[in-house]
């Protein structure tokens, strides 16, 4: 990613090395000068948390070899998931990484369709929040689909859904959905009309699959023509690959904020690192960052 967003920049990406001692422990250098730099560093938050400790590391690196101003561009932020305290005696994890960014010294954060927008509020650093709608509307267009309809998987995505039915012109409809335990659905009922209709699921994430699957099946038991979802984060643990594939999905478009450890058929993946390598550019020129997320309606 950090390649990608450096070719679209059109500067070469800074060098970096990792140093590994036999116990496991790793040194991250940079090599060359940042002293009243503005630095970008590029790390997902993935498994396993090195690269969460990497970027906290090379954050401190260039603090201490006095770079100007150090932002840390984080295309699919980790954790997110953890935004509250939903049970007794669990922590917070998504205010904790925003602490620790923080304390490690970065200036500012760069992400992407963040589980929860209220997470900006963690930071008391400016965070500018990247909106996949830019890159997946635009999609959508060149389908050229005669009757769609947007899809919420559930009732927290109908905000993220109309932002896709505005532009498009399209009407909503939502899932709600129930889970007595995480990663699991044990029901699920439609709200809305998608007889002889082209949906279009949209959401942040997608983790086992078992939700967007779910909501596909039930929506073509309901009369949907086709059913395709949108989802800005593929995170595709445990069997998903399996489930996506044998789904009843037209397709699944996502982008590359995380990388994709096996090809799937059904799996389009569409890139963010030109939106990246824009977002990046303008907050170095001091311009806007919304300006980058006007999409045109449908005529």
């Amino acid at each position: 990613m950090a390649e990608k967003i450096a070719t679209q920049y059109g500067v070469n990406l800074g060098r970096v090395v990792n140093n590994h001692f036999t116990d496991g422990e790793f040194q991250p250098e940079i090599k060359e000068t940042v002293r009243g730099c503005d630095a970008f560093f590029v790390q997902s938050l993935t498994p396993p948390s090195d690269n969460l400790l990497e970027l906290l590391l090379l954050i401190d690196a260039a603090k201490r070899a006095s770079a100007h101003y150090i932002t840390a561009v984080i295309p699919y932020f980790g954790y997110a998931r953890q935004d509250r305290k939903d049970k007794p005696r669990v922590p917070i994890s998504a205010k904790l990484i925003a602490n620790l960014l923080t304390a490690a010294g970065a200036s500012r954060v760069m992400t992407m369709d963040l589980h929860a927008p209220q997470i900006q509020g963690f930071f008391d650093i400016p965070v500018d929040h990247l909106d996949s709608s830019t890159i997946f509307i635009p999609y959508i267009q060149k389908l050229g689909l005669d009757n769609p309809v947007i899809g919420a998987p559930d009732m927290g995505g109908s905000k993220r859904a109309r932002s896709f039915a505005e532009p498009l012109q399209a009407d909503l409809v939502i899932c709600d959905k129930h889970r007595k335990r995480a990663n699991q659905v044990d029901e699920m009922h439609l709200i809305g009309d998608v007889d002889g209709r082209d949906v279009i699921i949209v959401d942040d994430m997608i983790d086992t699959g078992g939700t967007i699957c779910k909501a596909a099946e039930m929506m073509l038991e309901k009369g949907a023509k086709t059913v395709r979802a949108f989802c800005t984060h593929p995170v595709l643990s445990g069997s998903a690959h399996e489930r996506i594939a044998n789904s009843a999905l037209e397709e699944l478009v996502v982008c590359d904020t995380i990388p994709m450890a096996q090809k799937n058929p059904k799996i389009n993946v569409l890139s963010v690192a030109s939106l990246f390598a824009n977002a990046i550019h303008n907050v170095y020129e001091y311009k806007s960052i919304s300006s980058l997320f006007d999409v045109e309606e449908v005529s």
